[in-house]
């Protein structure tokens, strides 16, 4: 098994509760943190951009990486939603279990 934290950005607390509920019910994730007051300043379509948005942290596993993707993908307002994967190097090994049993389908 190996875990990973993807981070992803919403515009709203409405936007990122409603895909970290989704998320943990459907048991693409154990876990989703929601961090308000993100600062995000980026260029998108040749426009500098700044906003406030909420960033997610969300616990899962590789092996259900490709299917939470495609979730946020569905559950997402942005046209290009983040979605980026790191994996997990070291770990309590009690917590790491407790995020594959979480995501086993």
């Amino acid at each position: 098994m190996s875990a990973l934290i993807v981070f992803c950005t919403c515009p709203d607390e409405a936007c990122a509760e409603r895909i970290a509920t989704a998320l943990v019910e459907e048991r693409l994730a154990a876990c989703v943190n929601r961090i308000p007051g993100a600062a995000s300043t980026y260029r998108w379509q040749g426009r500098l951009c700044r906003d406030s948005e909420q960033l997610l942290l969300i616990k899962t596993t590789r092996e259900r990486f490709e299917a939470l993707r495609e979730r946020i993908a569905a559950l997402h307002p942005y046209e290009l939603p983040e979605v980026i994967a790191v994996d997990i190097v070291h770990g309590s090994a009690a917590y790491l279990d407790w995020i594959a049993a979480e995501t086993r389908g």
